[in-house]
């Protein structure tokens, strides 16, 4: 926690309409004033703020409202951007002027830790990924709702085929929305293979009706699939323009077991500057990705992870986890979750992962390395094996137990 002390502060309570500012001298002076957060409205607070001599101002990170008090303030007067969560009053009294008064004083005797505000190229960035990872939410749901009248009229078109919005997918439900007739549906099948493995499956999946309703319904969300995919084509061909500049950065990323392009543009959209945390420990504890702690009686009682920080790179780190536990091969990557998985189960294992893959991508992004697999763990099948090809009984055991088993012994009696 930063400990700096200062003479005057600002405290500032802001909201989507105004925001409500105190002065805090250290001879215990206050002056409050209510702002706008219009443009000149915010001018004004600068002014203010620069006329009673403030060193510093304080405002909590609610939302985006901080965003224009912070371009505003930007090369004007030290501002520090305050975790919501860490400087809660204490319940009971509250109003705007109450809470203006205790981030002043917080400020004032160097006891708030200030966020990290990441530049402007790279808060451009993340709002790229982070608008892309809406557009991908919303094209979800809306192939939900295909799902669902499909599934309402008997056509189960997704148990035979993976993806009914592939090129069979579509191919087939165009021939139903025109009405087209069953045997000519499967005739024009345009993938060679599927035609002739999954021609019965296929007529059998799709001899349900769909009324006018359910035609109208599902050209809308096909339409509006498209539209969400064009979008989602265009954010993707930004955001390769403006990772340009981190290409080096992007190489040592997506060289990691299990993470894309696109994987690894979030993952350093959302770290920002890697150098800001000494160990990676800190990053994982910034992501939210290390386990609550609670001491009491020199006893220490973890649970579940904390979850504070950006909720998108977990997303994305968990995505990549199970990627790397779907893989073929072996790797050390997923051994560690095979390890997890046996004892913990799958959700635990593939959090774990994720941590763990945070922590390489740190290690590697400082020390400017890319990733490589031991030669050891490469060849580990022929690790435990004796001059005759066979496994020895206690290597045997130390793999099993290695995975993540318990081996007991067992004791006959009687003979």
């Amino acid at each position: 926690m930063d400990r700096r002390r200062y003479n005057v502060c600002c405290g500032a309570d802001i909201h989507k309409k105004f925001l409500i500012a105190t002065i805090l001298l250290l001879d215990g002076t206050k002056l409050t004033k209510r702002f706008s957060m219009d443009l000149i409205s915010l001018f004004e607070f600068r002014d203010w703020v620069n006329a009673n001599g403030c060193e510093v101002v304080a405002v909590e990170s609610t939302g985006s409202y901080w965003v224009p008090i912070y371009r505003i303030l930007e090369g004007h007067v030290e501002l520090i951007v305050a975790n919501a969560y860490r400087i809660k009053n204490v319940p009971g009294r509250k109003t705007d002027t109450i809470d203006s008064e205790w981030i002043a004083e917080l400020c004032l005797n160097g006891q708030i830790k200030p966020s990290r505000i990441f530049p402007k190229d790279a808060r451009d960035l993340r709002s790229l990924t982070r608008a892309r990872e809406r557009y991908v939410d919303d094209k979800t749901r809306v192939k939900n709702r295909v799902h669902h009248i499909l599934d309402s009229n008997c056509i189960r078109l997704s148990s035979v085929i993976s993806d009914i919005f592939g090129k069979v997918g579509r191919y087939v439900l165009n021939c139903l929305l025109e009405g087209i007739d069953i045997d000519e549906i499967i005739e024009g099948i345009p993938v060679t293979s599927i035609k002739k493995k999954k021609s019965d499956q296929i007529r059998e999946a799709i001899a349900g009706q769909l009324s006018e309703t359910d035609i109208i319904l599902i050209r809308g969300y096909l339409d509006q699939i498209d539209a969400i995919q064009t979008n989602i084509e265009e954010l993707e061909s930004e955001i390769r323009k403006r990772i340009a500049p981190l290409r080096k950065n992007l190489a040592i990323v997506m060289s990691v077991p299990g993470i894309g392009f696109i994987s690894a543009a979030v993952i350093l959209a959302e770290i920002g500057d890697c150098n800001d945390f000494d160990k990676a420990e800190q990053l994982a504890a910034w992501c939210g990705l290390v386990p609550s702690v609670y001491q009491s009686a020199d006893k220490n009682y973890t649970g579940s992870i904390t979850k504070q920080g950006s909720r998108h790179i977990r997303r994305i780190l968990v995505e990549v986890a199970h990627v790397i536990a779907r893989t073929t091969g072996k790797s050390k990557l997923k051994n560690f979750f095979l390890r997890i998985q046996a004892r913990k189960g799958t959700n635990i294992a593939a959090v774990a992962l994720a941590r763990k893959v945070l922590c390489i991508v740190h290690h590697l992004l400082i020390m400017q390395e890319m990733y490589e697999e031991e030669e050891r763990d490469r060849d580990d099948e022929t690790e435990f094996l004796d001059n005759s090809g066979k496994m020895r009984l206690d290597d045997m055991i130390r793999y099993v137990v290695k995975a993540g088993y318990e081996v007991r012994k067992r004791v006959t009696v009687g003979g």
